[in-house]
């Protein structure tokens, strides 16, 4: 038995984040966009013939542990009996770690994508996006990842929690282009940790307006303007910022990661393209928004 799914990576702009008692309520408000750069796993099961009961397997970029994969697995351990079989897992990582492009998500619903199709446990897609999101938030790598990428587009994550219990609203963004530039990671537990109350003064506004504005312009600025709030714009990203905006370009930031993003229209690609060239210290990224979000794939 086997199967491959994918989830998109995913950026958010701007949130304001709930820790509740319940870690399927625990989550975030907020707006993002997934892309079609992500997380693809596999999974093969065969018959156990020693003590481990599972591999994993990272290729392409790697992340420092592989405690949100554990988590999922161990859940899907609890579904069933599996004592028997041994799991082979490998997650090709298509985005860097820890850049605010929602790699833990992605790892973690992939991986619970995979695991309902190759153990046959057949469960509703809201239950695997559920398994997925408390990983995230029990292993403090994200809160509102998985709800978002779960969906794919342009999202408002209107209210918090795992898929099934938090809600998001659409918007159209067009005919779409995203490129940005990765300069340097940060850690999401550590920041969000030392930055909840301000974080929280803002983004829930911001959440009102853009579900009146419906405008991807719009998000980027009022990305930019909560980057600034928090404090999480270092020299490089504001050069950047400001090169863009010399030259007429919407950009915001991603959360949390020292990476710059631009939504433009197509015909405004090589543009942006040129300008990015003065920055050749970071990791470019071109890329298109996913509206399908996390799925299985065809073995």
């Amino acid at each position: 038995m086997a199967a491959t799914a994918f989830c998109p990576a995913h950026i958010t702009g701007f949130f304001k984040a709930y820790l509740r008692d319940s870690i399927s309520d625990t989550g975030s408000m907020g707006a993002g966009f997934s892309i079609k750069q992500g997380v693809t796993t596999r999974v093969r099961v065969s018959p156990r013939d020693g003590q481990s009961r599972y591999k994993i397997i990272v290729s392409g970029y790697r992340p420092d542990k592989t405690d949100v994969s554990e988590f999922v697995i161990k859940e899907f351990f609890k579904l069933g009996e599996f004592s028997d079989i041994f799991l082979d897992i490998n997650h090709e990582i298509k985005v860097p770690v820890g850049y605010g492009l929602g790699s833990s998500g992605a790892v973690a619903l992939s991986l619970a994508f995979a695991l309902d199709s190759a153990l046959h446990t057949c469960l509703e897609k809201t239950r695997i996006g559920m398994i997925a999101h408390n990983a995230e938030v029990s292993c403090k790598t994200g809160l509102g990842d998985v709800l978002a990428s779960f969906h794919g587009g342009f999202e408002v994550r209107v209210s918090p929690g795992a898929p099934g219990v938090g809600s998001v609203e659409m918007i159209p963004a067009g005919d779409t282009s995203v490129i940005m530039v990765c300069f340097s990671p940060i850690s999401t537990n550590k920041f969000i940790k030392e930055n909840l109350s301000r974080i929280n003064g803002l983004g829930g506004k911001m959440v009102d307006k853009l579900l009146e504005s419906r405008n991807y312009d719009h998000f980027q600025d009022m990305s930019l303007e909560f980057a600034r709030y928090v404090n999480v714009m270092t020299p490089r990203m504001q050069k950047l910022v400001d090169d863009l905006a010399d030259n007429g370009i919407k950009c915001g930031v991603a959360l949390f990661g020292e990476t710059v993003f631009s939504m433009v229209r197509r015909r405004d690609e090589a543009r942006v393209l040129e300008i990015l060239q003065g920055h050749p210290d970071g990791i470019l990224i071109r890329s298109e928004l996913d509206h399908v979000g996390a799925r299985v794939l065809d073995n």
